[in-house]
């Protein structure tokens, strides 16, 4: 099993001077201790207008400045919005391979179409066509990856002279290709795309076989038709995460920063009323957090096996990896068990302590990782031969490369 950490860059209310510099700064410092520790990927989303829930609003500048400050560390794009009101087909492409050669290869190419109503408006997104605006993208945008010059683009949301796409990636054909998922039918989107699943929905072990069950046998299938022109077969889970050898030590400093993500999350997406500017999500998240779910008391409870959800009454509460070594280690064999390729972390949260969060994936590289990383090239090995038969196949059916019309001039501006 592999193993990432996820960053929103979470901030929330009250606000002081010099506070988004020092998010910043901190994380940067976060991702090149994990570099140095092993851990084997850094995931960076891409929002817009969430005040407090996600100040990420340009994740290739941030990841650009991992790349200069790690080694080893893959550099996750988790995800690019892919509707062109966005970010133009083009310019994610140009992104994408600059980021892929100025880090050496380093890049995951996570996309998405959002679904928050403070962005899609925001831009001017329809939500009735972002399912389509992304499914036409991520075709246009693997296009321009490996088509010299591309062949152009005369589609319902792109369109697009012939122009040859520079620079272009260092991995080839392109980095591997991910796609954000909350629900199961769009694990089963991922795999009939050939593309990674990144699983952002806090599911425990059992659930997750289901997905990981169905996600290898439909890619094993006929119903896979690659949207890239290479497969990427993972399944990624995201989990809050602290760490600590005294279990109410690692609920006091991370359980209200996973609730905030989970909270705040929700608020953006399914309950809230936002006033820009003005609203304090923070605030409202103290005084509300039990009656969404965020229940402390039942998530807090010591000396129990750790799930995603703990439960009470019938009632769950977000806790995740929040907890022991001895604990998280239990936890994660179950998700190793059942198929999942990586566990992605998330532990800068609410108001969570940057030195907590180091001495976390400090603890956790020690004494939880090593099991998990042990033997893992036999383990990808056997992967790829399993799996490189249905890929072949898969691929056979991927509309290839296109050329260009020959004829196709660019005239000098004077000449026009």
């Amino acid at each position: 099993m592999k193993f990432g950490i996820f960053y929103e860059h979470q901030l929330p209310r009250p606000w002081r001077e010099g506070d988004e510099h020092r998010l910043l700064k901190d994380a940067l410092e976060q991702v090149e201790l994990a570099d140095r520790l092993g851990i084997d990927y850094v995931w960076e989303v891409e929002h817009h207008f969430l005040e407090e829930y996600s100040h990420s609003s340009a994740p290739e500048i941030f990841l650009a400045a991992c790349s200069q400050r790690t080694r080893r560390i893959r550099l996750g794009h988790g995800i690019v919005q892919l509707p062109v009101e966005f970010n133009h087909t083009a310019r994610v492409a140009e992104r994408v391979a600059t980021l892929d050669l100025v880090s050496d290869g380093r890049v995951e190419f996570g996309t998405g179409e959002a679904s928050s109503d403070a962005e899609l408006g925001g831009f001017g997104v329809d939500r009735d066509s972002k399912r389509a605006q992304w499914t036409e993208q991520l075709d246009a945008v693997t296009r321009m990856f490996v088509e010299e010059p591309f062949a152009g683009w005369q589609g319902r949301f792109l369109q697009m002279p012939v122009r040859n796409v520079v620079p272009k990636p260092l991995q080839k054909p392109h980095p591997p290709l991910w796609v954000a998922c909350s629900r199961r039918e769009t694990i089963h989107l991922a795999a009939t795309t050939g593309i990674g699943a990144l699983a952002f929905s806090f599911i425990e072990p059992r659930e997750a076989k289901a997905w990981v069950d169905d996600y290898y046998a439909t890619l094993a299938s006929e119903a896979c038709v690659p949207a890239g022109f290479a497969v990427n077969p993972n399944i990624a889970i995201v989990l809050p995460m602290m760490c600590h050898r005294n279990e109410q030590t690692a609920i006091d400093r991370g359980l209200d920063g996973a609730h905030f993500f989970g909270y705040s999350l929700a608020y953006y997406y399914i309950f809230g009323e936002h006033q820009p500017g003005v609203s304090d999500v923070w605030r409202e998240f103290e005084q509300r957090r039990a009656a969404f779910g965020f229940d402390r008391e039942i998530a807090a409870r010591t000396g129990a096996p750790l799930g995603a959800q703990m439960m009470e009454r019938g009632m769950g509460s977000l806790r995740g990896a929040i907890g022991t070594p001895e604990q998280i280690r239990a936890l994660l064999r179950g998700y190793a068990e059942v198929g999942i390729d990586q566990v992605i972390f998330v532990s800068q949260t609410g108001r969570n302590r940057h030195e907590h969060i180091c001495e976390s994936l400090e603890l956790f590289a020690r004494e939880v990782m090593p099991e998990f990383h042990e033997d893992e090239e036999r383990r990808e090995r056997e992967k790829r031969e399993r799996l490189a038969p249905a890929i072949e196949r898969a691929l056979a059916r991927r509309a290839p490369p296109r050329r260009a019309d020959p004829s196709y001039r660019v005239r000098a501006a004077m000449k026009a």
